[in-house]
């Protein structure tokens, strides 16, 4: 049974979702999904493996489209989406410095050269995920947590309304877990709406909202600490979607 907790109604809604449902050719994954997302804020999305949480992504950021259903969102929105590091390929011949500046292709388009002021903020993408000593290595030698936080500083470099993360900590140390969601509670302090997926409690329970997914359907909504004491979070299983 479905769980709604509402959030109190004077904190404004960055993302309304209706009757959402989505899937890639015939396998539907989403089924009627209807929430509220607050903003600025951090929204996590949590749920087993297979249960939609990276589609929601993908649908918000607009690489899926919806079956039917629709999402709005806030007049002029930018949105930045990071994907899984796994989906970033090691044979890529570009740097880390390289990766981060390509978030400014949203801005500048791909094939415009960037300005000094793209530079600099480039840089400051870095400096906060602390990789600027990295700027000259390959994407392809970094380690799981390096690229996880190089992906990151690409999606800050985009200077996003809206910033979406497809588990942005997982398989990463506790230290550079903790690094991440500094920059998010940062991010949400400077009036960024981050939604972002994860399978760690510890980063859920710091968010402001929580998303329960279950076999691609809404199983609760509401605070952290309403939605993970009402509903048990089922562990992880193989597969994604």
């Amino acid at each position: 049974m479905k769980t709604i907790i509402n959030f109190k109604s004077e904190v404004p809604v960055a993302v309304v979702i209706r009757n959402l449902s989505a899937g890639y050719g015939r396998r539907t994954v989403l089924h009627g999904l209807d929430a509220h997302l607050p903003g600025p804020g951090v929204t996590a999305v949590v749920g087993p493996n297979g249960s939609g949480k990276s589609t929601l992504l993908a649908v918000l950021a607009g690489v899926v489209k919806p079956l039917s259903g629709a999402v709005s969102r806030d007049g002029g929105s930018r949105t930045g989406y990071v994907v899984q590091r796994s989906e970033a390929p090691d044979t890529l011949p570009i740097t880390v410095r390289q990766t981060v500046a390509m978030g400014r292709w949203a801005r500048r388009g791909a094939w415009r050269p960037l300005s000094r002021l793209d530079w600099a903020v480039v840089d400051a993408c870095m400096v906060r995920l602390g990789i600027q000593e990295l700027a000259g290595r390959q994407l392809g030698a970094l380690s799981g947590g390096q690229r996880q936080r190089t992906l990151l500083a690409q999606g800050l470099a985009q200077e996003p309304d809206l910033l979406l993360l497809d588990e942005p900590a997982t398989g990463l140390d506790v230290e550079a877990q903790q690094h991440i969601s500094d920059v998010l509670d940062e991010m949400r302090a400077n009036g960024t709406t981050v939604i972002h997926a994860t399978h760690d409690l510890r980063m859920a329970e710091r968010a402001d909202h929580c998303l329960l997914l279950d076999q691609g359907r809404l199983a609760a909504e509401g605070t952290p600490s309403e939605v993970l004491s009402a509903q048990r979070v089922p562990p992880p299983t193989c597969g994604r979607a």
